[in-house]
């Protein structure tokens, strides 16, 4: 195959799939190391895929999601025509993901058949979900020609936390790194309720871990932030409260410290996963089939009721069982094995 190409990546827009979206440049690289590899996505993408070793450039698509803008699209693709790309690899299924590729002028536009992308993506791709169960296979399935099997194990995705940066965090947010282990608590998951366990579960388990001389730093965006006080009201104010206050940079690496992560289903637990934090995950509306935590040191809880996974932002029967009946005993007691 030809050597030193150029490819450029359109990339998803939520946070856990761009996670997830190393595998797919790891596999790339694999293949032709000396590849360069470029990333058009969000601006908040940009800490993320600083600390993805694969990739060498960044631009950034200000366009708000779900919005054409045409002409802005239009802008950035003159300005990558000089930079030569051999392929364009896109990752969401959407037309106006494939217009760029295309006004850029780049020759091999490879993708999965999407929403009236005929002459638009000319390296189509006919997804059989049956071969490819996991988002990862799907993304990872793009390196390669049409039909080839994927290679086995799969790789994980691995951050690698900025240090400088980290201590910088350190000294911001005035935490103490001593002898005592950091329990991370993420409330959050910006898709909806049912996928949210329960906060006062979660405040419960923060108590536990106090009581036992843990740390406990929450993590969120400012969505979170009526659920971190929940859980420091019930924890006297002893936990150090970060829900708001960190950039997508500084949470990754503070989170690269941690010793233990209890999340939801969400971007941070794909996050906390690529740094190989130990992790609970508890698993509520949706399902770990799709896209697991990519990582060794994880413990899933889920129940397996007749209604789950129905994959609904609240829940249609209205009890919430599947969340409710996970204990904040059994979430604790996840941790303790996991350490």
């Amino acid at each position: 195959m030809q050597a030193n190409r150029k490819v450029l990546i359109i990339g998803p827009a939520w946070v856990g799939d761009m996670v997830m979206a190393q595998t797919l440049f790891t596999s790339i690289k694999k293949n032709e190391p000396n590849t360069q590899i470029d990333v058009v996505a969000p601006s908040w993408s940009g800490p993320l895929l600083a600390r993805m070793p694969e990739i060498d450039d960044f631009y950034t698509l200000k366009v708000p999601h779900n919005k054409l803008q045409l002409s802005v699209r239009y802008q950035l693709a003159k300005q990558l025509r000089s930079k030569n790309y051999d392929q364009a690899i896109l990752l969401p299924n959407s037309f106006k993901s494939a217009l760029l590729p295309l006004w850029a002028k780049i020759p091999i536009r490879t993708g999965w058949r999407g929403e009236f992308r005929y002459g638009l993506v000319n390296d189509m791709r006919i997804l059989d979900k049956s071969l490819y169960p996991l988002m990862i296979e799907r993304f990872m399935a793009l390196a390669y020609p049409k039909g080839a099997p994927l290679p086995r194990p799969y790789p994980n995705p691995k951050l690698i936390a900025d240090k400088i940066s980290q201590q910088k965090s350190v000294e911001k947010f005035n935490l103490k790194i001593d002898k005592k282990p950091i329990l991370a608590l993420c409330p959050g998951a910006e898709f909806g309720p049912a996928k949210r366990w329960p906060v006062d579960y979660y405040a419960e388990v923060a108590a536990m871990a106090l009581a036992a001389n843990w740390q406990v730093w929450l993590f969120g965006s400012k969505n979170d932030m009526p659920l971190a006080a929940k859980i420091q009201q019930f924890a006297n104010n002893q936990c150090d409260d970060l829900v708001g206050e960190t950039s997508l940079a500084q949470a990754i690496d503070l989170l690269a410290m941690v010793n233990a992560v209890v999340t939801n289903d969400s971007g941070l637990m794909h996050i906390a996963a690529a740094l190989q934090r130990p992790q609970v995950v508890v698993y509520g509306s949706t399902s770990p089939k799709f896209t697991p935590p990519l990582a060794d040191n994880i413990k899933l809880i889920q129940r397996d009721l007749d209604c789950q996974p129905c994959f609904e932002r609240t829940c249609p029967l209205e009890h919430m069982r599947c969340l409710t009946d996970i204990q904040p005993k059994e979430v604790y007691n996840a941790v303790l094995e996991l350490i």
